[in-house]
C-alpha cells in the first residue's frame, strides 16, 4: 500500500495537478477570508462554508485520474493483476489524493492564526468547523474516486463527480419538502447538512460515524467494481 501512496502522491507533485488545485483553493478562500474579514464579523463558519462549496469543483479534479487514467494507459491490467492486493491499490491511491487535501487545507490554517493576531476568534468553533471540513473532504474523495472508477475518461470522471456533489448539496433544501421515507432517504445522502453542527463548535459521535462510514462505502464499491473487472479480463 505504501509504494501505491508514495507512487500516486509524487504523481500529482511532477504534473501540474497538485499546484493549480492547491493554487485555486487558496486564492478563493483567501476572497472569501478577505470579504469576511472586511466585513468586521469575522465569523469562520462563513468561510468554512464557502470552502465547503469550493470542494465540489476541487476534489472531482484532484480524483479524476485517478483511477479513470490507468484504465485509458492500459496500466490498469498491469496493476490489477500484480500481487499486490486492489484494497491496497485502492486505499493507496485514495490516501495519497487525501494527503493532497489535508496539505492544502494545512495552508488555510494562516487565516484563524491572522484572527487570532488580530482579535479573539471562537476557537472551539473554529477547530469543530475544521475537523467537520476534513471529514467532508475524506467523503468527496471517496466518491470521487468511485466516479473515476466508472470510466477511462478523466472528464466523464470529473462531471459524474461534479454532479454527484452538487445533487448532495441540493439535497438539504430539496429532502424535507418531499417529507416520508423518500426524505429520509435522501436525507442520508446530505453530506452538508451535518457539517452545520462542526461549523457551530458542537461535535458529536453520529456525524463522525457517518462521513467515516460514508467514505468507507463508496472506498468498498471501487474495489469491488474494480475486483469484478478483473474477474471479467481473466
Amino acid at each position: 500500500m505504501f509504494s501505491i501512496f508514495k507512487k500516486e502522491f509524487k504523481s500529482y507533485f511532477t504534473s501540474a495537478t497538485a499546484y493549480v488545485m492547491m493554487g485555486m483553493f487558496v486564492l478563493v478562500s483567501s476572497i472569501i477570508f478577505y470579504i469576511n474579514l472586511v466585513s468586521q464579523t469575522a465569523d469562520f463558519s462563513f468561510n468554512l462554508n464557502y470552502m465547503s462549496i469550493i470542494l465540489i469543483i476541487i476534489i472531482p479534479i484532484l480524483t479524476m485520474k485517478i483511477l479513470a487514467e490507468e484504465r485509458k494507459s492500459g496500466t490498469e491490467v498491469m496493476l490489477i493483476t500484480s500481487p499486490t492486493s486492489l484494497t491496497n491499490i485502492v486505499v493507496g491511491k485514495y490516501l495519497a489524493a487525501l494527503s493532497v487535501f489535508l496539505i492544502m487545507t494545512v495552508i488555510t490554517f494562516i487565516y484563524p492564526i491572522v484572527l487570532a493576531i488580530f482579535g479573539e476568534p471562537a476557537m472551539s468553533e473554529i477547530i469543530g468547523g475544521y475537523i467537520g471540513f476534513i471529514l467532508l473532504g475524506t467523503s468527496f474523495l471517496a466518491f470521487g474516486l468511485f466516479a473515476s472508477s466508472l470510466t477511462e475518461s478523466q472528464i466523464v470522471a470529473a462531471i459524474i463527480s461534479v454532479v454527484g456533489l452538487v445533487l448532495m448539496w441540493l439535497l438539504q433544501g430539496i429532502a424535507p419538502a418531499l417529507g416520508g421515507v423518500t426524505a429520509k432517504v435522501l436525507s442520508w445522502f446530505s453530506l452538508f447538512s451535518r457539517t452545520e453542527d462542526f461549523y457551530a463548535g458542537m461535535l458529536s459521535l453520529a456525524p463522525i460515524v457517518y462521513y467515516l462510514s460514508f467514505s468507507a462505502i463508496f472506498v468498498f464499491i471501487t474495489i469491488r467494481i474494480i475486483e469484478k473487472r478483473r474477474w471479467s479480463k481473466g
